[in-house]
């Protein structure tokens, strides 16, 4: 290979130089693509999966939409029984013996997706458990009352903290609408427990408003209790159905108990899926913002790689 001249030399290099300067602009400028490009794919790989359970989400509120209207009328229904269990223990003056033993039955589901309406209804036992341990001059609340709980969702929350004060538990609860034949296999189930107690604190959720809920209690009182009734005696009976009577009220405050936690928890579950889908739909925004400039930028990038390889051929 001939020898440039030395006086040659300079020239050459000053005209070498700047091409193979904007080559290796230009190839550090393409090695960025990839990159870029493997963002735009992560993006429309997002874009698809929150458009996919934003399909899900409106479906389940729709779903839910249907059942709540079911429910409400159910609740409606069932009220009248909690009342009907209300006027028996107001008129007979029945009351529960001062310092008497209190069993709890926790009522929710198995069933999540639905906020906070597990956690309402243990959150509100906790309490009552506290404040019960609290009045016997114990801060220990887990040898306190047994606790029935309904549904894998409030046991497994209170298995954490309460786990010795679970009696019994029930699942498969609230796939439907409950009926009084599930309420009556409950009650059974407490009294042939061989738990004694002297009241049954039903804690569930109350159906507020289509915008909310609260916990609540329902008190039931024992057999014993409404025997020793002053006004109790005024009703004539043939026979002693006290018993029944105790067993009786007990199915039916559960019942009521049950379907008014239902229409509940159908609601919060269909505002929940509401709020799902509107987050949704701000992440779908989102992220198509972020798409489209990313996409701008990978064809700005292409373009200078194209007119800086042509300038480098020149």
């Amino acid at each position: 290979m001939a020898m440039l001249p030395r006086a040659a030399r300079p020239a050459v290099n000053a005209a070498v130089r700047p091409a193979i300067g904007n080559t290796i602009v230009a190839a550090r400028a393409f090695s960025s693509t990839p990159s870029q490009g493997a963002t735009l794919r992560e993006l429309e790989t997002r874009l698809k999966s929150v458009r996919n359970i934003e399909k899900i989400t409106k479906s389940m509120k729709m779903i839910a939409s249907t059942k709540l209207n079911k429910a409400q009328r159910a609740m409606a229904s069932a009220r009248a029984y909690g009342k009907a269990n209300q006027e028996v223990f107001e008129n007979s003056e029945a009351k529960s013996a001062e310092g008497g033993k209190a069993l709890f039955v926790v009522i929710s589901s198995d069933k999540g997706l639905c906020g906070g309406i597990h956690s309402s209804v243990v959150k509100r036992a906790k309490k009552e458990l506290q404040a019960i341990g609290s009045a016997a001059g114990s801060a220990d609340s887990t040898e306190g009352p047994a606790i029935f709980a309904l549904g894998e969702k409030p046991k497994a929350q209170l298995s954490r903290t309460l786990p010795k004060n679970i009696a019994v538990s029930f699942n498969q609860i609230g796939k439907d609408i409950p009926t009084f034949a599930d309420a009556s296999a409950i009650a059974d189930k407490i009294v042939s427990s061989g738990i004694n107690f002297d009241k049954v604190n039903i804690i569930y959720n109350s159906y507020v408003s289509a915008m909310s809920f609260e916990s609540a209690i329902m008190e039931v009182l024992s057999e014993q209790s409404l025997r020793d009734a002053p006004g109790f005696s005024t009703y004539e009976q043939e026979e002693d159905t006290t018993k029944d009577l105790a067993e009786f009220a007990l199915a039916n405050a559960i019942y009521a108990t049950l379907v008014e936690g239902h229409a509940a928890e159908i609601n919060a579950r269909r505002n929940a899926m509401d709020n799902a889908s509107s987050n949704a739909g701000d992440m779908i925004t989102n992220l198509n913002i972020q798409y489209n400039r990313s996409r701008q930028q990978v064809i700005t990038t292409q373009l200078i790689d194209i007119v800086t390889g042509a300038a480098a051929l020149d």
